[in-house]
């Protein structure tokens, strides 16, 4: 389930982001957790409501602030090249897991109109 997914993926990156340089641990770093946080609670919302494309949404949007807030943390040398690559191959399928769930639900609200 892409929740678990997410709550994996927030439960790795916090820790990594405390071994940040001072310089970037505030500023990128908590960008970072931030939006993994909201990455995590977008898509719990979008479990438990009728009418989760917003959510879905808002979680597919999150998925790709991550994504470049990790690219940049790499390119600071903030995280090394084997995170970076851990983190690439888990948002790519919490990537690909959100934005299948919200295409079938815009499919699946379309018939129902």
């Amino acid at each position: 389930m892409v929740v678990q997914k997410a709550y994996d993926w927030t439960l790795w990156i916090i820790p990594k982001v405390e071994k940040f340089r001072k310089s970037y641990r505030f500023s990128i770093g908590q960008s970072l957790v931030t939006a993994s946080l909201e990455l995590l609670m977008n898509l719990v919302d979008a479990t438990y409501q009728v009418r989760n494309a917003g959510a879905l949404a808002a979680a597919v949007r999150e998925v790709n602030r991550v994504r470049y807030l990790v690219r940049l943390a790499k390119d600071l040398e903030a995280i090394n090249l084997d995170a970076y690559e851990f983190a690439s191959k888990a948002l790519d399928e919490i990537g690909r897991m959100t934005g299948g769930w919200l295409k079938s639900t815009r499919q699946k609200n379309e018939r129902q109109e």
